[in-house]
């Protein structure tokens, strides 16, 4: 999912709540009136008696020791998520609060023990939360899920067009550690001269950035410190309950089809049609934290799809498609409806809203350029206010200029890495040549520069868009007897690391701006956590791939549907659409033009209207994966909406707490799941769902057998 789908609207209401110091209870008088001297300060005023460490002392071991662990936590919870459904909230709140909860109890340890040389800042907390989010991040936009995953020939089975070896590579453990390392350092190098334009010249929002930096901030307030203290609570006892709930479920899936995961909530034939509940805490988690519309269209989608269209289509069978006894989930029959349209809907959907941030982008730069020496900001709606320079903006901006990051280190890192990918990466993928990287070398700092433009104003990275695009260009220009396949995918993950990275770095910017977190810091964080990233993701992926061997495959626990999603895009680009089932074109036309059809009457109808208006993209996700993982996330909505209603300022402070903690523990259980299907011991137990005339029969058999 893209960055406007990841539950930001959630953590901007977070933040204010939090910065206002809002407890979610009194805590008697003498802290009302503390808290009510402290609302009347700004922000940098209520730090002015705190020194501001240099950049060096912002980089402490510790910082780096915590980010290790908090990453490969994260790293697997984004990995269960991409190899589940793809869809992926936004973590930074749980980064940011984790950080400053180990790094807070580690300091009064060394505090009451006289051993504390240097108290834990503000800063250092960005500098947390940023390498947390790197090193993450990598397990995101590496494409473990997606493109990276739609290049095994486990996926390449799936469909009969282009599963040929020049157009297969199975994932290794090395070449994916050399692959990320080759392309997931040059985002960083390439806005880095383009910093203080954008961050402060042209003042762009980053409403992600800015709603961490608030959070960082509030914390280190006394009233912010104490409400942090209890929401670190509540997400450790939701994460105790998740990670033992994963356990108790496990006990009861000892062969495929079985335990809680397959519940019939309602009924048997709604199982069949995937219409359950599925007991996931990940899922009710995440719809704890993703905005209502998300979780509705999804929703909206799944009904769509797997309770009217296919059931429909399937009445078709022998005249529009044929199935194959032998592989059911041939793309040749029903199941190549689902991945098609699902990419009808996926490509309406992102170039709508290309050419709809990429426009907005245009006329707010010219706006900018034309107002340059008026120093008339932009805001997030491209509308221009006049803003006097306050303290707090006074002191931040001096602040961002006071540590720069020399140009020519900018240059000289984007030139050596990129020298370094174009020789290595032919090596990696034999049909991507030296030419093509150059080529997407060449317009990957434009390309990086209206992504992270595009984010500052809306808070929409496109990034697994212009992934896209060199999927259907390179793979084009590769050809198909060429491993244009591979080449189209591999492109893709080039495009997509460099314009995801430099999107994220200028996030971290804002958000180092608005906590006074050196630039220097900002950087070598993110270069440090994207290292980290590198080799932790492919490790953790690794894993999930050597223990569970059904990974990638439709119907089972992590069926990696955008893996097939992308490599169906790729062989569209190269072969064309030979490979359509009947009529599946015209219905790709249809649902491609409705999703820019919806999304025009989105941008068209007041907010009053347009929130009641389904997302395409979200819509997109159920066609080939079903409803259960809706259905959980509409139960995370029903929770949420019901704590606002009878507590909305207790719901706003611990509501993500608490859906961090459904997430962390159950993706953490995937660890030892994974230690145990590696050590092959399997679950006691298989509890399974029959109906009352199948179970007549099962139990007519088994008295026979004694």
């Amino acid at each position: 999912m893209e960055n406007d789908h990841r539950g930001i609207e959630n953590a901007v209401e977070e933040s204010h709540s939090v910065y206002r110091g809002e407890p979610p209870e009194a805590e008697g008088k003498k802290e009302k009136s503390d808290e009510e001297e402290e609302k009347k300060l700004t922000i940098e005023q209520i730090f002015e008696s705190k020194r501001v460490p240099t950049w060096q002392e912002q980089l402490t071991l510790r910082a780096f020791v915590v980010s290790f662990f908090l990453g490969v936590m994260f790293s697997f919870i984004v990995m269960k998520l991409n190899l589940t459904t793809g869809i992926i909230p936004s973590l930074n709140v749980s980064a940011g609060l984790l950080g400053f909860f180990f790094v807070k109890t580690w300091t009064k340890f060394l505090e009451k023990s006289k051993l504390l040389k240097q108290p834990f800042t503000r800063q250092e907390n960005t500098v947390i939360q940023t390498c947390v989010v790197a090193t993450s991040g990598i397990a995101f936009s590496g494409g473990f899920g997606s493109y990276l995953f739609g290049m095994s020939e486990r996926i390449a089975r799936q469909s009969t067009e282009a599963n040929n070896p020049p157009n297969i590579k199975d994932p290794s453990l090395g070449w994916m550690i050399g692959f990320l390392l080759a392309v997931s350092f040059l985002g960083l190098f390439s806005l880095v001269p383009l910093r203080k334009i954008m961050i402060i010249d042209y003042k762009l929002v980053y409403p992600s950035g800015t709603a961490t930096a608030h959070l960082i901030n509030s914390f280190h307030t006394p009233q912010g410190a104490k409400l942090a203290k209890k929401q670190v609570k509540a997400l450790g006892k939701f994460f105790s309950f998740s990670f033992l709930w994963g356990f108790f479920q496990w006990f009861f899936t000892a062969e495929d089809n079985c335990g809680f995961q397959k519940f019939p909530t309602f009924g048997l034939k709604a199982l069949k049609n995937r219409f359950f509940f599925d007991f996931s805490a990940t899922y009710v988690g995440v719809g704890m934290i993703c905005p209502y519309l998300v979780n509705i269209s999804v929703l909206a989608g799944a009904i769509l799809s797997w309770g009217i269209m296919w059931p429909a289509i399937s009445t078709k069978e022998g005249d529009w498609y044929h199935t194959d006894p032998k592989d059911p989930n041939s793309l040749h029959g029903l199941q190549g409806y689902r991945v098609f349209i699902a990419i009808a809907l996926i490509l309406g959907d992102g170039l709508y809203n290309f050419f709809k941030v990429m426009s907005r982008t245009l006329s707010a730069l010219f706006l900018q350029l034309q107002n340059k020496r008026s120093l008339i900001p932009v805001t997030g709606n491209g509308l221009q206010i006049n803003d006097s320079k306050s303290y707090d903006d006074q002191k931040r901006a001096q602040h961002f200029l006071k540590e720069q990051i020399p140009t020519w280190v900018a240059i000289a890192g984007y030139l050596t890495v990129a020298v370094i990918s174009i020789i290595t990466l032919p090596h990696i993928f034999s049909p991507l040549k030296w030419y093509h990287v150059l080529v997407a070398y060449i317009f990957a700092p434009v390309l990086a520069f209206c992504n992270a433009y595009g984010a500052g104003l809306t808070d929409w990275s496109l990034a697994s868009t212009y992934g896209k695009l060199a999927i259907f260009t390179i793979g084009a220009w590769a050809g198909a007897s060429n491993g244009g396949v591979l080449a189209g995918l591999a492109a893709c993950g080039v495009m997509m690391n460099i314009v995801a990275t430099a999107s994220d770095l200028m996030q971290d910017f804002k958000t180092g701006y608005l906590t006074l977190a050196s630039p220097r810091s900002m950087f070598v964080s993110q270069v440090i956590g994207t290292a980290m990233g590198c080799v932790i993701a492919p490790s953790v992926f690794w894993l999930f791939f050597k223990a569970f061997e059904d990974i990638g495959i439709p119907n089972t626990e992590y069926p990696a549907p955008n893996a097939i999603v992308f490599r169906n895009m790729a062989i569209l680009g190269v072969e064309g659409f030979s490979s359509l089932p009947k009529h599946c074109l015209t219905l790709c036309y249809v649902f491609f033009a409705a999703a820019i059809l919806i999304n025009a009457v989105r941008d068209a109808s007041g907010k009053k209207v347009s929130k009641f208006i389904p997302l395409p993209m979200a819509m997109a996700i159920p066609f080939y994966l079903g409803a259960y993982f809706a259905i959980d996330m509409c139960v995370g909505s029903l929770i949420l909406f019901i704590w606002e209603k009878t507590n909305k300022v207790k719901a706003d402070a611990f509501a993500p707490a608490v859906a961090s903690g459904l997430i962390c523990g159950d993706g953490i259980w995937t660890l030892p799941a994974s230690v145990l299907a590696l050590a092959r011991v399997k679950p006691p137990i298989c509890m399974k769902f029959l109906s009352r005339k199948m179970n007549g029969k099962v139990d007519t058999y088994l008295s026979t057998l004694s």
